[in-house]
């Protein structure tokens, strides 16, 4: 990597000596590894980003997020940097700290501050994707202890934003931008063209624009030390924002209106004069509630307009302000009851409640599902307020009708069960805690429920039934796991949650299906390098090498695959080559299947990189016969692998030669 030359000249140079700076450069950083995961979390932190810097923040956030493996593995090396690495290091901890510090604007500022001066934005994320790349450009690896895998992981983030840094920025819509400047220079409202500039900055209704003024106020203040001026002042922001109100609140587009939406009023036949208590009225319609849900925050919607809200990219509560730890949505059958008491009281229609639900098919189109809601909110409701028995039997019957179909796990998940069941993973009642567990398990086979029951907290709790629960219960905890890891990001999560270690246990002492289930889900954890090094300490070798040597335990595939991974890791090398793999991979060369040969294979030449001894092990174990075979019929990947072990056997051949 030697792109040095793309940082610019405005980026500070880091002098070769590092005594060239003076005592502003330290000469040791103290544990770099921490302080570069603590930065990284900051910057991954909560909340969406907002329009128009959508798509540009998350492409940053995402890029930085694939640091991660080369910050566990500095965390890991301990504090035993110093003098210039520590200097470059440091150089790169500053430009994580701007992309935090942008980041963090485009999550809180307005987005009439962020259209109107896009150009600073624009300006921003140039600047900063410069000082990255400068910085990722000058990392000095050949002085760090970073595994292969992950130094190309960081070269191909430093060649992403190499890319990015020379494209041009250009966040808003050029229409947008010129509404916009129109609506400034006239006097007159223009009602079409409001109308298009608050569908476009999703400002609908009177709730979403007192937002926009707040988030004004944080762009301005955390701007107001800035060297740069924008194009535009706050009165004139100020200004759009207030006319935007006046046009939403207008007897032309009464207040409970959304822009752009259909608007449904349920309540036709009530009597003029008959005021509608304001604990039934939904806080973003002012609509009387047909199918009023509760949100993390305790606070009740309808569900439709909550569902906009949520499906427009919020993840606040819109009364409230907090960000919402979860987006499920549990009925509120409480209020439903009283609402539908007092219309009856009042002489009026009740509202009526969809019966169906709704979940996304392929293509994006929304399609009626036909699963049978009632019977779903009544066991949902078992499950918080019934008997032990009657949660016993609930929790069956949506393990159940959880494992039938897609349409019935979106069903269970709208009505509000996934926080309850990941409360019953706690339950001393093994048979309770058996079906959760399980139900838990169906319902994230649907890749939409995957967020909601992570937000629930169920990570821990799955982990502790992994830990102590009934065999069967362990095992579909571990298949859970796997489940959820698939996402990315839940792999970081898992792996820190002491999942590993219980996995290991259930490779160790489980049933032939539990077995397979911990294999799975292990393999797929320690894709994600921090998690390779938690296993090999958590003793995963010994269960291993003892499915190799057993064929009858229809595991061999599996055990290869894991060790396959965690070869690419330093702690991984040592393991395998101190748990005496070496012969057994040369056998499994020469007479497993095709599969098997071609995990040994990549296995050995791992272990066979830069270390003279192992390659000394396989010349002596008579390994070229069959790696010669194996590059004429082996698999693709077994090919590539086969010879290139062949040539390093070939060069030790030719260093023993001239040594005679």
């Amino acid at each position: 990597m030697a792109d040095q030359e793309d940082g610019g000249q405005d980026l500070p140079q880091i002098p070769a000596d590092p005594q060239a700076a003076g005592p502003q450069i330290p000469q040791a950083v103290e544990d770099p590894g921490t302080s570069l995961c603590g930065l990284l979390s900051e910057i991954s932190g909560s909340g969406d980003f907002r329009f128009p810097v959508k798509k540009e923040s998350a492409n940053l956030s995402r890029r930085l997020t694939l640091l991660s493996p080369f910050f566990e593995e500095l965390k890991e090396a301990g504090p035993t940097v110093s003098g210039n690495a520590a200097a470059l290091l440091s150089s790169l901890a500053d430009a994580l700290k701007a992309a935090k510090r942008l980041l963090h604007t485009c999550r809180s500022a307005g987005k009439i501050w962020l259209v109107m001066e896009a150009k600073q934005v624009a300006d921003e994320f140039h600047e900063v994707t410069s000082q990255l790349v400068h910085a990722l450009g000058c990392l000095p690896f050949d002085q760090l202890e970073i595994s292969d895998e992950v130094r190309e992981q960081v070269e191909l983030v430093h060649a992403q934003l190499r890319r990015a840094k020379d494209r041009s920025y250009s966040f808003p819509d050029e229409e947008l931008l010129l509404d916009l400047q129109t609506t400034l220079s006239d006097s007159e409202d223009n009602v079409e063209m409001l109308k298009r500039v608050a569908q476009k900055l999703q400002l609908t209704n009177v709730n979403e624009i007192e937002q926009e003024f707040q988030a004004l106020q944080v762009a301005v203040t955390e701007n107001s030390n800035s060297d740069r001026t924008g194009d535009y002042n706050v009165e004139q922001m100020v200004n759009i924002l207030e006319r935007l109100k006046k046009f939403v609140v207008s007897d032309d587009h009464p207040k409970d209106e959304v822009v752009g939406a259909k608007n449904e009023p349920v309540d036709e036949k009530k009597p003029e004069s008959l005021v509608i208590p304001d604990d039934f009225r939904c806080p973003i319609s002012l609509e009387l509630m047909r199918d009023p849900v509760i949100v993390a925050t305790g606070q009740t919607y309808e569900r439709s307009c909550i569902q906009r809200w949520i499906d427009s990219g919020h993840k606040t509560c819109p009364k409230t302000q907090q960000t919402l730890p979860h987006l499920v949505l549990t009925p509120n059958y409480v209020l439903r009851s009283l609402i539908s008491h007092w219309c009856e009281t009042n002489g009026i229609e009740q509202p009526k409640k969809s019966g169906s639900s709704k979940s996304k098919k392929s293509g994006g189109l929304a399609q009626e599902v036909p699963a049978d809601r009632v019977a779903i909110d009544a066991l949902v409701w078992k499950l918080s307020n019934g008997t032990p028995e009657e949660q016993r039997f609930a929790t069956g019957e949506l393990r159940m009708l959880s494992k039938r179909n897609t349409d019935n796990r979106v069903c269970i998940a709208e009505a509000g069960a996934i926080p309850i069941l990941v409360k019953l993973l706690s339950t001393n009642d093994k048979k309770t805690q058996e079906h959760a567990v399980t139900a838990i398990l169906n319902l994230s086979i649907y890749d939409n429920n995957k967020g909601a029951i992570v937000m629930a907290g169920a990570i821990p709790d799955v982990v502790e039934v992994l830990k102590s629960g009934s065999m069967e219960s362990r095992e579909n905890a571990a298949a859970t796991l796997f489940s959820l890891s698939l996402v990315d990001e839940n792999k970081i999560t898992i792996g820190a949650s002491g999942a590993i270690s219980a996995l290991v246990e259930l490779l160790q002492e489980g049933r032939p299906r539990g077995k397979k289930d911990a294999a799975t889900a292990l393999f797929n954890l320690c894709i994600y390098q921090g998690n390779k090094a938690r296993a090999v300490r958590a003793g995963i070798l010994a269960p291993l090498m003892e499915l190799l040597v057993d064929p009858s335990s229809g595991m061999v595939d599996e055990a290869l695959a894991i060790l396959a991974v965690l070869a690419s890791h330093h702690e991984g090398k040592i393991a395998i080559g101190k748990a005496n793999a070496i012969p057994l991979l040369v056998d499994l060369i020469r007479s497993g299947l095709p599969r098997n040969k071609e995990n040994a294979a990549a296995i050995l030449l791992s272990l066979c990189k830069k270390d003279v001894e192992h390659l000394f092990t396989v010349q002596r174990l008579g390994a070229f016969v069959p790696l010669t075979e194996l590059v004429k019929n082996g698999t693709e990947r077994a090919k590539r692998k086969a010879a290139s072990l062949l040539e390093h056997l070939s060069k030790l051949d030719q260093l023993q030669s001239s040594k005679q």
